[in-house]
Parts: C-alpha cells; sequence; structure tokens
C-alpha cells in the first residue's frame, strides 16, 4: 500500500471532477494528478534524494496537499510543522528531521528566511514559497517549480517506507518524531471509511489544521474516494459558517472547541447549514452542553466522535450518529469514545502490562497495522511505548461490557487545551530557566472555552520579585504561546510529593476541579 495510489486512481474514475477548491483556484482530478507530478519532479531537480525529509510549515491550502503527496511521489518524507510554535521550536524540528526542503507560505517566511540567513539548519537545501506574489529572496517559487517541470513516474515509496513524520510534544520536554508507514497511514484511512458513513457527492472543509494528523486523515480518506476538498487558512466561526453554506459542504472533522464557537455563534441561525451530513469530532473532551447544543442547531447533521493517537495514524475508537441519541439503548453513548474500529485491536493493562477486566481502569493499549513504526531516532522511546507489538497510548480507561471505551484519566502529564497536547514537562522546563524559580508544576485546570487551560504553580526564591507577568513572558520566548501558562500562582511551601519523590499533581489539581466532572477523550 502507498498513499499516492489514492491519488491516480481518483484521478482514474473522476478525472473531470473537482478535487480541490481554495478560493480562485479550482483543479480536478486529473490536473490535480498532474500538478503533483510536475511538483515531484521539481525537488528531485532541487537535489531532493529518496529518503529526504520535506518539512512543510503554512496555514491551510490546495498548495499544502499538494505538497503532502508530492514528497512521496519524489521518494520523500513529508513533515508538517505546527503552525502556533515559537522558531526555536521549529529550528528543533528542521534540524531533528534533518528536513532538506522547507515548503513555507507568506505568514511564515520571515522565520524561514532568518532561518536560511542564519544557516541554523545545515540540511536544509531548498526553501519554496507557497503563497503568490513576490517570491522572498533565496526562495523558489511554487508555481514557476511546476511550470518548468515535466511529469514524472511516481517512486512508489510504499508499505513500511515511512511516508510522514509527526512530531509530538514530549514528556521530558524533547519533542518526538512519530514515524508514520504508507501501511500505517492507509490501514488507517481504511479503517476511516469503514468507521464513517461517508456518502456520494461529498464535499470536504479543511478548517482544522492540516499539519495535524486529524485533518491530514481527511486528506487521505476524502482522495480514496475522490471527493471534493475545499481549503480555507484556519478556522474561524464565520468563515466556516460561510463556507459551509457557500460551497454546500457535507463533511468536516472539528476539535470541540471550534464546535462549541460555532452552534453557540450568534447569528449561526442566520446560515444555511441544512448540506452538512456529517461532523467529526475528538482531539479533546466534548462537554455534553455543547454536543446536546450541536445536535439541536443542526438537527439534520450526523455526530461522530473520535479517539486516537498519531502513534496509531490515530483513528482508535468510534462512537458514531447511533451513539448521539437521546433514548433507547444507546442513549448517550457518545459520553463514551465508541467501540474499537475495523482493523484495531484494543485492551486494557495494568502496570504489568497484564489484561484487566471490563469496567476496571487501567492503560488502553492498542495493536493493528495502524500502529508507528516507532519515534524517529529514539530507539528507547520506540521499545518503550510498544511491547510485544502493543502500543501503550498513555491514555487512562476502561471498557464496558458492550466494548465501549471510556477515557477516564492520562496516564501521561498531558494537558489537552482546544484539541492541542500539551506536555507540562515541556513548559516546566522552560520555567525552570527563568532565574529565581525553585520549582514548579504545571497542571492544566477547567476553562468554559478551551476544556483546559494551563496552569503554573511556581515556588520562588524568598528574594526573588518574579510575576506572573513575567513567568507568562518568559515561556513565550521559549515555547510555543498555546503551550504558556495562562495563569500563575506562587506558593511558599515545596511542593507535595510521593513516596518515590515525584510531585503530586493530583493534590494540586484538587482545588481546580471542585465540582467538575472531569472527562477527557
Amino acid at each position: 500500500m502507498y498513499i499516492t495510489q489514492a491519488l491516480k486512481r481518483s484521478a482514474q474514475v473522476n478525472e473531470n471532477g473537482l478535487a480541490t477548491k481554495d478560493g480562485n483556484r479550482s483543479y480536478t482530478w486529473k490536473q490535480s494528478l498532474d500538478r503533483v507530478s510536475k511538483l515531484a519532479s521539481g525537488l528531485q531537480n532541487l537535489g531532493f534524494k529518496t529518503g529526504e525529509r520535506a518539512a512543510i510549515l503554512s496555514l491551510n491550502s490546495d498548495r499544502y496537499f499538494e505538497a503532502l503527496y508530492a514528497a512521496p511521489w519524489a521518494g520523500g518524507i513529508f513533515v508538517p510543522i505546527n503552525t502556533r510554535l515559537a522558531p526555536p521550536e521549529i529550528e528543533f524540528w528542521l534540524n531533528d528531521s534533518e528536513s532538506s526542503i522547507l515548503f513555507v507560505d507568506n505568514n511564515f517566511s520571515e522565520i524561514a528566511l532568518e532561518l536560511i540567513k542564519s544557516g541554523k539548519v545545515p540540511s536544509l537545501k531548498k526553501c519554496i514559497y507557497m503563497s503568490d506574489g513576490d517570491i522572498p529572496e533565496k526562495m523558489e517559487s511554487f508555481e514557476e517549480i511546476i511550470e518548468s517541470s515535466q511529469p514524472i513516474e511516481d517512486a512508489h515509496r510504499g508499505y513500511d517506507d515511512i511516508a510522514g513524520l509527526f512530531y509530538t510534544g514530549g514528556t521530558t520536554g524533547r519533542s518526538k518524531g512519530v514515524m508514520l508507514s504508507h501501511n500505517n497511514l492507509v490501514s488507517n484511512s481504511f479503517n476511516t471509511l469503514a468507521s464513517f458513513r461517508f456518502e456520494d457527492n461529498l464535499k470536504w472543509l479543511h478548517a482544522a489544521p492540516m499539519f495535524h494528523i486529524a485533518d491530514i486523515t481527511g486528506v487521505l480518506t476524502i482522495t480514496q474516494l475522490a471527493g471534493e476538498h475545499y481549503f480555507i487558512p484556519g478556522f474561524t466561526p464565520d468563515g466556516v459558517l460561510k463556507s459551509i453554506e457557500g460551497y454546500k459542504i457535507t463533511d468536516t472533522i472539528l476539535v470541540p472547541t471550534m464546535v462549541n464557537m460555532l452552534v453557540y455563534h450568534p447569528e449561526v441561525t442566520k446560515y444555511d447549514l441544512s448540506s452538512l451530513r456529517q461532523i467529526n469530532y475528538g482531539a479533546s473532551p466534548m462537554p455534553e452542553t455543547v454536543i446536546l447544543k450541536a445536535m439541536e442547531v443542526i438537527p439534520k447533521c450526523m455526530f461522530a466522535h473520535a479517539y486516537g493517537q498519531t502513534e496509531c495514524a490515530p483513528l482508535l475508537t468510534v462512537a458514531g450518529p447511533e451513539c448521539h441519541v437521546l433514548e433507547g439503548p444507546l442513549a448517550y453513548k457518545f459520553k463514551s469514545t465508541g467501540k474499537a474500529v475495523a482493523g484495531v485491536e484494543l485492551k486494557i493493562i495494568d502496570e504489568n502490562s497484564k489484561e484487566i477486566k471490563r469496567g476496571d481502569v487501567g492503560e488502553i493499549a492498542a495493536r493493528g497495522p495502524n500502529v508507528m513504526l516507532g519515534y524517529w531516532r529514539q530507539e528507547e522511546l520506540t521499545k518503550k511505548a510498544i511491547q510485544d507489538g502493543w502500543m501503550h497510548t498513555g491514555d487512562g480507561g476502561y471498557m464496558d461490557e458492550e466494548g465501549y471505551i471510556y477515557i477516564v484519566d492520562r496516564v501521561k502529564d498531558m494537558i489537552i487545551s482546544g484539541g492541542e497536547n500539551i506536555y507540562s514537562a515541556e513548559v516546566e522546563n522552560a520555567i525552570y530557566q527563568l532565574d529565581g524559580v525553585v520549582e514548579c508544576a504545571v497542571i492544566g485546570i477547567p476553562d468554559e472555552q478551551w476544556g483546559e487551560t494551563v496552569h503554573a504553580i511556581v515556588r520562588k526564591l524568598p528574594e526573588s520579585k518574579i510575576s506572573e507577568e513575567d513567568v507568562i513572558t518568559h515561556s513565550k520566548s521559549l515555547i510555543a504561546g498555546f503551550k504558556c501558562p495562562k495563569s500563575v500562582s506562587f506558593r511558599d511551601d515545596p511542593m507535595p510529593l510521593s513516596g518515590a519523590g515525584k510531585i503530586l499533581k493530583t493534590k494540586l489539581r484538587e482545588p481546580f476541579w471542585k465540582g467538575h466532572e472531569k472527562q477527557v477523550s
């Protein structure tokens, strides 16, 4: 299996059908295939070799779609970069992956230019500018590459060859590159097809960020069906509502905070949303009030709650439309994350990796062709994560007698805010670099809009004058803004410790979560 196969099939069975629509640009499947082939040819002409990495730092666009396919077509690997990262983090991702090509749009061209001029990414051969208008110095034009190149044959990288390198935040402060093979990604797209109710004349809106594995699943799956891809730069409530009405969008994927913003938009009833068939959601907790409101506002739309992780390409479970009902045997089953999707095995294990009985809480483990090859150049972490073929997800939950999975806590100290995974250790490492900090702990605290927000608890030197603003400003200089604390509290006493000497974050969270039913999905 290989991901470019779907692109070639779509051009064969629906060559004149619409493939991509981005503003005033639109291409058929035949045209899209031709552009990808020429872009791949151009990459090779720029010195891009088999197995090399092409990073993409851009907002959503049809050109992002083309770059995702062109990299493996040319024999390489794509590396989507989180657009919310701080420059030092972008630099780390590029260096760790040893990316030789960087695709960049006008929103990030200054960052890219600084990296080029500084020589901080020695592996970087060329930077390709994806936007229209004047081409910045030291960059190549995306469109000129396509116009000046001849199509080439697909390199036919596939099966266990790496297709994409997806970076996650690291529990030790270091990001981990998740190696997903062609088999992983194609298997996941088949699992997605089997788990969601896609129909003919499919129109998919890319509103969630394309650097995220969830939306890339949309790229690969909708291409399998020769459906239509519609792109907007990023999520805004007005932008999504206008796109749904204007393009007659049928399907999309959103995180719960996005759904919240849509259904509580003051003018939501003024938009014609009747074309919507299905909204898929996941990545963070979905408040019951929000999904009930969504079911009320868009009554003819189906909803599906998905759970997974990047290491599993990502889909593991789905609570489909049949679970989004208020009566009958499956009433309120949307509170679960659903059952294991086709092609995936799940079990709940104890600390000794032994399966436990239904209803007991343990760690979720997964096995299937979707499970990653491993972490890029981190063999020991890979061995720890994948044991006897089972991926240890780090998420705590239980399975009921019917096979439905409920997530109840996180084994890893991870905060999910607005669908973004934030690792507390990474934030703590940044705060510890501030002079005067003796001890710190970062936790997630409840937030009505984002589900959780980042809160830092700091113990400082008695003579230190560090303020809340100082901690936040310092953090922003080292890590992405979305990871930084939104609030800070100070304490004089040492942090509560376990017998093993670890900070008891459970105790630190207690005062903030009183009266809240904490759910994680």
